[in-house]
């Protein structure tokens, strides 16, 4: 089975490393296909494509949208779709458009819980302003000495429930299904074990997910226990989902795996890299 990667991120998003720099380290780790799926933005693809044909790897276009389902948030990743669709671009604009005005609430949140100057530390981390993110916060409160590392940054101030949480208008499922079909591409539901749902609302989910034109799934995931590739390989084959695989790099030391680091789909199940 190819070494493939189809899930990481640069600083066109939240990661650390420039685009052609993931794709120079995808390479150089053995990855053969790569995708680089920034948050809802797809900036950073001519530049990865370059440095992945230099390098003589494969690449496919890839984003990561944010969507809010029940009151949850989950991400859909988009590949192999054509980059200059409209209606993509446009819907993905219409997601970034209201992050600076949620990292300057999430500021004033901190401050209210007497962590001062937290949006112009976080700024500071966020090479496209638009499309600063919680991840940006996490950094500038490990630099400060808040919290020891970015993980337990999140676990004590910025998920739902926590001190610097705030809600955000995200798109729906239907709409990203639809702006990634649309422009020819996969859609495939990410990381499914990170989201704090029932199995219950899981597979209705994946049942509506599947309904309005969603193909594939994560099964593996950098933060996707040998359990969790069971469970979702499992799901794949009974909802007759294409099979991903990806890291969720975002940089040396803040990431679950490094590119091309994960094992394999097990057996019996479709890749959906076999329909690119």
């Amino acid at each position: 089975m190819p070494n493939v990667d189809l899930h990481c991120h640069s600083t066109a998003s939240d990661g650390l490393l420039a685009p052609r720099e993931v794709a120079y380290r995808a390479a150089g780790n053995g990855v053969e296909l790569l995708a680089l799926t920034d948050h809802d933005d797809i900036a950073g693809l001519p530049a990865a494509r370059d440095a992945a044909e230099e390098c003589g790897m494969a690449f496919v276009s890839g984003v990561e949208i944010s969507i809010e389902w029940e009151g949850t948030q989950i991400h859909v990743v988009g590949l192999n779709f054509d980059p200059g669709n409209a209606a993509l671009n446009d819907g993905l604009a219409s997601i970034r458009a209201g992050r600076i005005d949620r990292a300057r609430r999430m500021s004033a949140e901190l401050e209210r819980h007497g962590i001062p100057n937290t949006f112009e530390g976080a700024i500071r981390y966020a090479e496209n302003p638009n499309l600063i993110s919680r991840a940006h916060f996490a950094r500038y409160l490990v630099e400060t000495k808040r919290c020891k590392d970015v993980r337990s940054v999140f676990e004590t101030y910025l998920v739902p429930g926590k001190p610097g949480y705030v809600d955000h208008r995200w798109a729906d499922l239907a709409d990203a299904v639809s702006w990634i079909v649309g422009a020819g591409g996969v859609a495939v539901v990410a990381h499914p074990a990170r989201y704090k749902v029932s199995m219950g609302a899981m597979r209705r989910f994946l049942g509506e997910f599947r309904d309005l034109g969603g193909q594939a799934i994560e099964v593996v995931s950098g933060s996707h226990s040998l359990d969790d590739v069971g469970t979702y390989g499992r799901l794949a084959r009974e909802f007759g989902f294409l099979a991903s695989r990806g890291s969720d790099f975002h940089g040396p030391q803040e990431s679950y795996v490094d590119l091309g680091m994960l094992g394999y789909l097990p057996d019996g199940l479709k890749p959906v890299w076999s329909v690119f």
